[in-house]
């Protein structure tokens, strides 16, 4: 079983923003799959899917991005999901806009909501990092990341989200190594 987590904000007003990428691609899963996350479990929405035979747990953190750590080390221990097997999708400012990297662990760069996974699990998931730029010198990387894209980043966002789930689908059914292999040597937004 695989737990596959989307990170956001909750709420309305946070929907397009940049910081909640992961909840779209997690939300493209569930419509792929044909599940629905309706279902509130350990302060997260969840559904069940199916994906390459095997099961997966999809999920949202319903608290902010900074305390999504409860609700991941609960789910995991719930499901008895190894950690290995718990995949993160989130925003990254250290990628361009349409960007995506799949890998193991490494450094949090000042996500707050990996560092808070990290720190719950006590250790290293699988990332899908994707890409949503840095902010010009002149906004807060906090205020950057609660911001909507733009019209003309939109379209490669939108391009992203569905490669982000091409890769969760693939590290599922085909492991790290190879999926690592086919995305990261991708141009933006696109599996190779």
């Amino acid at each position: 079983m695989f737990l596959v987590v989307g990170l956001g904000n909750p709420g309305a007003k946070y929907a397009r923003t940049r910081h909640n990428v992961g909840f779209r691609v997690v939300e493209r899963l569930a419509e792929r799959h044909g599940t629905t996350m309706e279902k509130k479990q350990f302060g997260a929405l969840v559904g069940d899917a199916t994906i390459g035979g095997k099961k997966a747990v999809l999920t949202k953190p319903q608290q902010y991005m900074n305390l999504s750590g409860q609700p991941v080390v609960s789910l995991q221990g719930y499901y008895k999901v190894p950690l290995a097997d718990v995949l993160v999708v989130h925003d990254d400012m250290d990628l361009p806009v349409g960007r995506l990297r799949v890998r193991v662990g490494g450094g949090a760069a000042g996500h707050n909501g990996i560092k808070d996974i990290t720190r719950a699990c006590g250790g290293d998931t699988v990332r899908v990092r994707l890409g949503v730029g840095r902010p010009p010198p002149e906004w807060d990387p906090a205020d950057y990341v609660l911001a909507p894209f733009n019209s003309a980043e939109e379209a490669e966002v939108s391009t992203m989200i569905e490669t982000a789930a091409d890769a969760v689908e693939s590290v599922i059914q085909n492991g790290i190594e190879p999926t690592m292999n086919r995305f990261n040597a991708a141009r933006p937004g696109r599996a190779a």
